[in-house]
């Protein structure tokens, strides 16, 4: 099929050996991962991984570092599948496609960066960048899609981080939440997937130059949008896992055409050691057979004739499938000129007093009512900055979450802006860490996956214990509740190893109770070179 296919035939207009690549273009991706640099147990994980046979990929930068491992994806079995998938479910490491981890790498996010993840579901690129920023900054992740909505929640909450807010709008229309603009965006767009023949064989089956060109109003709208929401100075990283000229560079081109203020970093140097092909100027049109073709096309879809922008395209990187032995990507950095306009608020601007805007919805995060900042300081011994509440939980962000919150922003195409204290224009559907769980709007206990960020910090919510009783627990998932607690506790705890710091929450009741996952509990049993049960997890 692949041989027959309108694919290679395509292919052979865009590169003179088009048997090399359709020789790299087969065998199936090995499995790649991303380790979370936020981690205190990072190093454990990497010894873990190189002691499987796993490699270093070389050209991945830090924070955080990428391994090749030693079997296909979704190969792995016995307990070097039940390892992986736990570090992947505790937010250790990410399961990432090498050739994916690269828009984020050149895109250059940096700690106290506000950057927008325009299309991120699955949210792999999102985590990423959030391993950039550290412990402040924001990335806001949106998605369109409602079904994909769920799963960039879902992948966001695995990971564990802090500064990342799930936002829910179509990427053509998002509001210019902050006002000032973004420093980072990335727009990884919707496109064929020409480059992914190793992870979807059906590619070769279905692709054909058609659904490129219909794709590609939707690409430049994408782009042009990120161009305005974009700081001056601020960087954009446009991707796509498509081969496609017309999905890319042609993209590229009708933005730099249309706006004076953007203009084309060169990409090979953001990226070291990634072995790729320098973006073209010219392309064919090309049917649904795969030949060039004389169909009449939109402009935007030809080769650009403005010789400025010609001389630009050289700056995009095409990385080919058999090239970096993965999936094919196409990049493109723009950056937009530091004396650009900022969009100042329009003049004839109302501003609405507070009693005039309807609430935020029930399910929007809300800032912490003065008197569950007295419940939880008091069951915690400290009241942490960037604290959130939605529902029955607690959330923990990062400042600049409450900078776009708290800022000024426009309704109704710029002509009604709303006073501070309002999510408002975005639909919020997530934000960072899920902290502890509320009842009856008292702190009830805290969540698992927050223990290793906030358990040494909670003076009132946690005890040292010695080493012992926590092997115990890991071992057992129980223990009597004389084992080295002060009896006169009760309901949740953390319990801190006073030898190496391990943390571990867990219930008081008539007994001590393990309130940790099998996966978090595997890991950490691994770690101190303990064995339990997983039936009992």
């Amino acid at each position: 099929m692949a041989r027959d296919s309108v694919l290679l035939r395509a292919v052979s207009h865009w590169r003179e050996d088009s048997e090399v690549w359709l020789s790299g273009s087969f065998d199936r991706l090995p499995e790649t991962v991303r380790v979370n640099p936020l981690r205190a147990d990072r190093d454990w994980t990497e010894d873990w991984l190189e002691g499987i046979g796993s490699k270093r990929i070389a050209w991945f930068s830090e924070p955080g570092s990428a391994w090749e491992l030693p079997f296909e994806r979704g190969s792995a079995g016995g307990e070097v599948k039940q390892v992986l998938n736990a570090l992947h479910e505790t937010g250790r490491l990410t399961r990432q496609e090498a050739s994916s981890m690269l828009p984020v790498l050149a895109l250059g996010a940096r700690p106290g960066h506000v950057v927008l993840d325009m299309c991120a579901s699955p949210g792999s690129k999102t985590t990423q960048i959030a391993e950039h920023l550290g412990n402040s900054g924001l990335v806001l992740a949106n998605e369109v899609v409602n079904s994909r909505v769920n799963m960039l929640v879902t992948n966001v909450q695995r990971h564990g981080s802090r500064p990342i807010a799930v936002i829910h709008h179509d990427g053509r229309h998002l509001p210019r939440v902050p006002e000032s603009g973004f420093d980072r965006i990335l727009v990884d767009a919707p496109c064929t997937g020409s480059g992914t023949t190793r992870k979807n064989p059906d590619v070769w089956g279905r692709w054909l130059p058609s659904g490129g060109r219909s794709l590609h109003d939707l690409q430049v709208a994408l782009l042009s949008k990120a161009s305005t929401l974009l700081k001056p100075g601020g960087r954009i990283v446009y991707s796509t896992c498509s081969l496609d000229p017309i999905e890319d560079e042609a993209v590229v081109a009708e933005v730099l055409r249309s706006s004076d203020s953007m203009s084309l970093l060169p990409t090979s140097p953001l990226l070291v050691g990634v072995s790729g092909e320098q973006g073209r100027a010219e392309w064919p049109v090309l049917d649904d057979e795969g030949m060039s073709s004389e169909e009449e096309v939109s402009e935007s879809m030809l080769p650009p004739k403005e010789e400025g922008i010609v001389e630009q395209l050289a700056r995009c990187m095409r990385v080919w499938n058999d090239s970096i032995g993965g999936g094919g990507f196409f990049l493109a950095v723009l950056e937009k000129s530091s004396d650009a306009p900022s969009h100042p608020v329009p003049d004839n601007v109302s501003l609405l007093d507070s009693e005039d805007i309807k609430p935020d919805p029930a399910n929007s995060p809300q800032s912490l009512s003065e008197s569950l900042s007295s419940s939880v300081e008091s069951a915690w011994g400290v009241l942490p900055d960037d604290l959130w509440v939605r529902g029955k939980r607690l959330l923990l962000s990062t400042p600049e979450a409450r900078v776009v919150w708290e800022s000024e922003r426009s309704r109704r195409g710029g002509r009604i802006r709303v006073p501070g204290g309002r999510w408002r224009p975005l639909r919020v559907m997530h934000l960072g860490l899920n902290a502890a769980m509320l009842r009856d709007g008292e702190v009830e206990r805290l969540v698992a996956g927050a223990v290793h960020v906030l358990g040494p910090h909670l003076p009132g919510a946690s005890c040292e214990v010695d080493g012992a009783l926590i092997d115990t627990l890991l071992e057992e998932g129980g223990a009597p509740v004389e084992d080295g607690v002060p009896g006169d506790i009760k309901g949740g705890l953390i319990l801190i190893d006073s030898g190496n710091g391990d943390c571990l929450p867990v219930w008081i009741g008539e007994r001590i109770s393990l309130m940790l996952g099998s996966s978090e509990r595997l890991l950490l049993a691994l770690q101190r070179g303990l064995t339990f049960n997983q039936n009992d997890g």
